[in-house]
């Protein structure tokens, strides 16, 4: 017996402004001028980063609907019966396997591998982010069909949305029974932005051709970061002085404090690490890279400083599309604690102006409320530029003097449990990523190390203790409460 005919079955996930009501569309026209009857519908949601939406085709063969019958579409996807599932960045995708929209027995799932980061993995106390890798693994394994590459990227090559490169990779995957002129030809009917768009279209189908062992290929390792001119006596001093595995982390951190600070603090980074040239692989780095975090700690020039720089306005113009004939305002939201202030000025006026309950008086008013700052006008961009410019007084201030202490002696805490107790000297060097920010979030986040430190001579007696101090940071990143750490701390 024949089985019946049924419709093919189409969901988009997409986010806003990434033109999936037009891929939809584009879909239904190109299903319905080549002998199918279709629809479409759209259920709005939120991705805790943009509206998120998940559009949902149907296409019937009408030579297939016998006369004076109509079929009957549904009207949201169905998980186990979709044909193609057509993700416009990586998160998405997993959406769809989560939600079982993807299987290995009917699927071509067609997916870009970039990722626009959510909220809660912004936030995170620590490295949040979802394992990019392991969301392409679990789409190879349970599609039957994968097509990915980072459509996004070719989007931006292109000039246009990610929206028509999707479409070019769905044409190249050869799931639904339609041609490149057909694809093309309904475009062009669309009739807006039809260049770009069939300049995304090509770049899809190009990569979706590629993609058709369907394996994705990660990124290549990048080669040691070129430091620049300025910078490269002390590039040949870490080639002189420290193992070649590490040289990778030590270029990025003289990249890294040069731009904080100066050449001279990128130098005085290297001579920090000095002392650890000889110690194991994984401890050097690791004290390097977050060395470097620690040194470029964020306080108010620095904020002020990445907010006035034109690299920002021309990231931020680039994400909004900004043309010739718009005009840009970007509105700083800024909240500066009495502690704050203390911190940018001189040390001794930073210690008097906290010692001192009239000075406090006298400034906490003007720190209840948070401010607005409009970088995109002169009055607001001088002001945060000015803040900028006490960079060359960094050194003198409060904040300084407090940092490189912690600074110092969390170094020679590692030192001290380096040679008998290295893993434990791990954990102690890989504890600064609870440090972080300005604000409440580094105070936060000071208050925890300062747990951990005080319990890491305990843990260092202990065959163990190396795996409690990697569960005690990891319950003091959980939750900004503090409750995971204090339960962890009370069974220890």
């Amino acid at each position: 017996m024949r089985s019946p005919p049924r419709a093919i079955t189409i969901a988009i996930l997409a986010m806003g402004g990434e033109g999936g009501g037009v891929l939809a569309d584009w879909l239904v026209d190109l299903a319905e001028r080549n002998g199918f009857i279709a629809q479409a519908t759209s259920v709005p949601g939120v991705a805790q980063r943009t509206g998120a939406t998940i559009y949902y085709v149907e296409m019937f063969p009408a030579a297939q609907v016998p006369w004076g019958a109509e079929p009957v579409l549904a009207l949201g996807p169905v998980p186990g019966e979709l044909d193609v599932v057509i993700a416009s960045e990586l998160m998405e995708a997993g959406r769809a396997l989560q939600r079982g929209l993807v299987t290995p027995n009917r699927t071509a799932l067609v997916a870009s591998t970039h990722r626009v980061y959510s909220m809660t993995e912004r936030t995170a106390a620590g490295d949040g982010r979802v394992d990019s890798q392991k969301l392409v693994e679990g789409a190879r394994a349970a599609a039957r069909q994968f097509v990915a590459a980072d459509f996004a990227a070719l989007a931006e090559q292109a000039g246009s949305l990610i929206s028509p490169v999707l479409c070019g990779a769905l044409c190249a995957s050869g799931a639904l029974p339609f041609t490149r002129a057909q694809f093309e030809e309904t475009i062009r009917r669309g009739g807006v932005g039809v260049g770009a768009s069939l300049a995304g279209f090509a770049a899809g189908l190009l990569a979706g051709l590629n993609a058709a062992s369907h394996e994705f290929l990660p990124a290549v390792a990048p080669a040691l970061p070129a430091v620049g001119a300025r910078l490269e006596p002390l590039a040949a001093r870490i080639a002189a002085e420290f193992p070649a595995t590490a040289h990778a982390t030590l270029r990025a951190g003289i990249l890294r404090l040069a731009d904080y600070q100066d050449v001279a603090y990128a130098a005085e980074y290297l001579g920090l690490l000095r002392p650890f040239s000889a110690s194991r692989a994984d401890l050097l780095d690791d004290t390097a890279r977050h060395l470097a975090l620690w040194m470029s700690y964020e306080d108010t020039i620095r904020v002020a400083d990445l907010k006035t720089r034109r690299s920002r306005f021309d990231r931020v113009g680039g994400e909004v599309k900004l043309s010739a004939q718009q005009q840009l305002e970007i509105s700083e939201f800024m909240h500066p604690r009495l502690e704050e202030i203390a911190d940018t000025l001189p040390a001794g006026w930073g210690r008097w102006l906290l010692r001192t309950q009239w000075a406090r008086r006298c400034v906490e008013p003007f720190t209840r409320k948070g401010r607005i700052v409009k970088t995109s006008s002169l009055g607001g961009f001088l002001l945060l530029y000015a803040v900028a410019g006490l960079r060359g007084m960094r050194r003198r201030t409060l904040r300084y003097q407090v940092e490189h202490e912690r600074i110092g002696q969390w170094l020679e805490t590692i030192r001290g449990l380096a040679h008998a107790h290295p893993d434990m000297a791990l954990e102690v060097a890989r504890s600064q990523r609870l440090v972080k920010g300005y604000g409440d979030t580094h105070a936060r986040g000071w208050r925890n190390y300062q747990r951990l430190m005080a319990a890491a001579p305990r843990l260092a007696a202990q065959s163990n203790g190396a795996q409690q101090m990697r569960d005690l940071s990891t319950a003091a990143l959980a939750d900004d409460s503090g409750q995971s750490l204090e339960k962890l701390m009370a069974s220890i």
